[in-house]
């Protein structure tokens, strides 16, 4: 087996065990929380909370399959395209949140609610919420190295040779550049601009400290994509653009696509104490062209060839 190979399936592997704990600690909350021995999230009745931690479960399992499908002999007869999807989705929302785990623990930020640790969930002791954030960081370390080496297993001519193997597409490579677009405006946002901004007041630390690794990740990823449309640097190794666009294009479409859907029921409920910092209109517009630009980016990848001799 290829060191590339090894990797992959350790990531895998860690993956898989990473999401273990976070699915044991909900498994407990549900228990406990019917036998009234622990309090439930604010807002919710049991059978709420205990329908919410159900689905979280099952996530959790799934992803514990998927993490086990990019490894195992049966995940190589599972067809390709909708493993890929649901693993390139799980890898994209997974990579933006790592660095805002550490980074928020270092500048020790308070997390906006709806994150990981924010409003909704009961106070919970510190060992708990330490194997939840290792669950999520574990599990997204893992699929961002297994995804590319099982695509490479599936697809390696993808990933042969250089860069500049293959000859320059021409004319414009439309999803990297309405990516960057993108990549720029949230970049923006996270800097301090208030072009776009209606209620600026909602913005705290952690909201600058994700919209820029939003913003970093849909930067890598259309530069990945330019790279191998135009094929420049011709010495660059094929599979570091190849693994940098599927990350990126996966962040750009997994957290817009949710935001999306988000932004959509804000505009239609209208409630006062959900209103994001930045205006509907402009935000639904970009989060739209943000799945558009991560499904086109990601169809680039999948069609790109390589004319190694």
């Amino acid at each position: 087996m290829e060191r590339w190979d090894r990797v992959g399936s350790w990531a895998a592997y860690g993956a898989a065990w990473a999401l273990t704990p976070y699915a044991l600690v909900k498994v407990s909350w549900v228990v406990l929380a019917i036998l009234g021995a622990a309090p439930i999230g604010a807002g919710f009745d049991l059978l709420g909370w205990v329908l919410l931690n159900l689905v979280t479960i099952g996530m959790a399992a799934l992803g514990i399959v998927l993490a086990l499908a990019l490894v195992r002999p049966w995940g190589m007869r599972i067809p390709g395209r909708p493993l890929a999807f649901c693993a390139w989705t799980g890898a994209g929302f997974l990579v933006s949140v790592l660095p805002y785990f550490v980074l928020s623990a270092v500048l020790r930020l308070p997390s906006a609610p709806g994150e990981p640790g924010g409003g909704g969930e009961p106070a919970m002791p510190g060992w708990e919420a330490v194997l939840i954030q290792c669950s999520f960081v574990g599990t997204g370390v893992g699929l961002a190295v297994a995804l590319p080496a099982y695509a490479r297993r599936r697809r390696p001519e993808l990933f042969a040779g250089r860069v500049g193997d293959g000859a320059a597409r021409t004319g414009v490579a439309w999803p990297a550049v309405v990516g960057a677009v993108i990549g720029a405006v949230w970049l923006y946002w996270a800097l301090g601009g208030s072009w776009g901004i209606d209620h600026a007041a909602r913005w705290n630390g952690d909201g600058y400290l994700l919209m820029g690794l939003g913003a970093l990740w849909a930067l890598v990823g259309s530069a990945a994509v330019w790279t191998l449309e135009r094929a420049r640097p011709v010495r660059l190794p094929r599979w570091l653009p190849l693994a940098l666009g599927w990350l990126g294009s996966g962040s750009l479409f997994a957290w817009s696509a949710w935001k999306l859907a988000l932004t959509v029921f804000v505009a239609l409920a209208e409630p006062a104490d959900a209103l994001p910092p930045e205006n509907l209109a402009v935000a639904g517009v970009l989060h739209c062209a943000a799945v558009l630009a991560g499904a086109g980016m990601a169809r680039r990848l999948v069609r790109s060839r390589t004319a190694v001799a």
